[in-house]
């Protein structure tokens, strides 16, 4: 009869959901119901030749921000899973990292509209009369916008661990799944954390451009803030772009409160160090998850599954290799040498073929013009970089190492970095139409506006990283002024800044697309550079001098990142190897 025997009084207690639990379901159910509600709309007929109208009345306004955030999201979770799955491939195979970092380090320097270019009119061929083809060139545009500056923190955070974990890590024999978990992701949680924000934040650009694009005289539109706002631009209507920049403003402010905010907070429990930091990050939707239960519940359901998983994934070895033999080393010498003779081998055919089709049709004296346009953006790139390494480098370590200000200062910095530089560009072009300045100098204003960020949110992670004990210590033996700055100070963020500095320099490539010609009404300002000859190839469908405008921002990157940004590089992780 032990079937009919009840459950005891404190299984019913413990099933029960209290107030706090209701409260998080409630919310969950909503969202969910939000998600199929608003992603139902992404698969509608579609004509080429006619494409969709976005309509400007302020009532779509709820369901264009929507829309746009859902993009935003989904663009975010398959950028997460490349950067763990290529970082760490990057970070333990020498022969994969010759291969992921020089790719990282160009694909994330080429201008978004070139991707878009090529992206939209694949999409559109595989959905041929639906606009999901044209939804997945968008999300495509997010995830490349957020997965280059996510992967090179991540493998800079595991390329900088320090030797004794991961000495610990070979005595304890974990297995490459176990240290990927208990180890890697950890020990990189909060650097990779925040670029995911400022990732994330400057995906928005990307969102903007990518939600309404000219490709061969053709627009393309879809429903979101972006082609909301650039359809009132281009109708002249000041005060509806005024509308959507409030509405952004407040999308940003909530995504911030109930994503980011929580998911920052959550991170430092990650932080490795003998002593508590004075206060620590709060969010009240963290604190809201964990007085309920719900969580917990989930967690224990899903452990049989993970403990599975953990055993399937034995099969993959120990986290680290014994140290090898002489014949060992001979072997991987060798193999080194094979790898590197073929890898040779395809980035020379790879670039016969990119020649060649680039001269037959686009004239040898254009190209060498090209590249002259190219030199003088990137000269912009420089005083972009420089500007916010003076600036930003110093207002970064005081927010980061002071975790008041760093509460009140994160939602204003993820505000303004994930603001559409292209949202103000009436303003600038009635500021320089009135005060006489070229669009030459002008620009530089807009590509940082877009790129400057990324320093900052760089420096701010590496500086809320730096260990209170650390920090304790250098009080202790009387490190002040210039002495606490280069001892302490400098050293614990630099290979942070390395990689803002770097993904900075790659965002300004992005916006110089968007800075080299603003238009807003009958008006048109055209600078000078490689970004407004890219953008002119890519409305008039010239995909020749698109590619060509691509190639050349490829060449000066490559040639940039091996001269100075990699030695920088390898100092950096031979400086915090410890």
């Amino acid at each position: 009869m032990n079937f009919l025997r009840f459950p005891a009084g404190g299984a019913l207690r413990a099933a029960r959901l209290r107030p706090v639990d209701l409260l998080v379901l409630c919310g969950v159910l909503a969202l969910l119901f939000l998600i199929v509600r608003v992603g139902a709309t992404a698969d509608r007929p579609f004509d080429p030749g006619n494409p969709p109208a976005v309509s400007t009345d302020p009532r779509h306004l709820p369901y264009y921000a929507a829309r746009s955030v859902l993009r935003m999201f989904a663009g975010l979770v398959p950028a997460v899973l490349f950067t763990f799955v290529f970082g760490t491939w990057a970070a333990r195979s020498r022969r994969a990292a010759k291969v992921i970092v020089p790719a990282v380090d160009i694909l994330q320097s080429v201008p978004v509209l070139t991707f878009l270019s090529i992206t939209v009119t694949g999409f559109v061929a595989l959905f041929p009369h639906s606009t999901l083809g044209l939804e997945c060139a968008s999300v495509f545009a997010v995830f490349t916008a957020l997965v280059w500056n996510m992967a090179l923190a991540f493998y800079q955070s595991l390329t900088t661990q320090p030797r004794e974990l991961d000495e610990a890590a070979r005595l304890m024999g974990l297995t490459r799944w176990q240290r990927f978990w208990k180890l890697d992701v950890p020990s990189g949680m909060i650097a990779q954390v925040w670029n995911g924000m400022i990732s994330f934040g400057a995906a928005w650009f990307a969102l903007s451009a990518s939600e309404t694009i000219t490709v061969n005289n053709r627009d393309n539109a879809l429903p979101g803030m972006g082609s909301y706002v650039a359809q009132a631009l281009a109708d002249g209507e000041g005060a509806r772009v005024v509308l959507a920049i409030a509405v952004m403003v407040a999308m940003v402010v909530s995504v911030n409160f109930l994503f980011w905010r929580p998911v920052t907070a959550w991170a430092e429990r990650f932080r490795t160090e003998d002593c508590e930091i004075a206060e620590q990050p709060r969010s009240r939707v963290l604190e809201l998850l964990r007085r309920s239960t719900l969580p917990g519940r989930l967690g224990r359901a899903l452990r049989p599954a993970g403990e599975r998983l953990d055993r399937a994934m034995r099969v993959l070895g120990t986290g680290g290799g014994r140290l090898g033999a002489a014949g060992d080393e001979a072997r991987r010498k060798r193999g080194d040498l094979v790898f590197s003779v073929l890898y040779a081998l395809a980035v020379a055919a790879i670039g016969w073929q990119a020649v060649s089709y680039v001269l037959a049709r686009v004239p040898l004296p254009e190209i060498g013009h090209d590249a002259l346009l190219a030199l003088i953006t990137y000269g912009r790139v420089l005083l972009l970089v420089a500007f916010s390494t003076v600036v930003w480098v110093p207002v970064g370590v005081w927010i980061g190492m002071h975790p008041r200000v760093n509460r009140i200062a994160q939602p204003v910095v993820q505000v303004l970095a994930s603001f559409p530089s292209n949202f103000v560009f009436p303003l600038v072009v009635i500021v320089l139409g009135a005060s006489g300045i070229s669009l030459n100098w002008g620009c530089v204003v807009l590509m940082a506006l877009g790129a400057q960020w990324y320093v900052l949110f760089n420096v701010i992670a590496g500086a809320s990283a730096i260990p209170g004990d650390l920090r304790e210590a250098a009080a202790d033996l009387g490190l002040r002024g210039r002495l606490r700055w280069t001892k302490l100070i400098l050293p614990a963020v630099f290979p942070s800044y390395v990689t803002g500095a770097l993904t900075a320099s790659g965002g300004a490539w992005n916006a110089s697309i968007q800075a080299e010609i603003v238009t807003y009404g009958s008006t048109t300002l055209t600078a000078v550079g490689i970004g407004a000859y890219i953008q002119q190839a890519t409305a008039d469908g010239d995909f020749a001098r698109n590619f060509l405008g691509a190639v050349l921002m490829s060449v000066y990157v490559v040639v940039i990142n091996r001269l100075f940004w990699r030695r920088l590089y390898r100092f950096a992780i031979k400086r915090c190897a410890l």
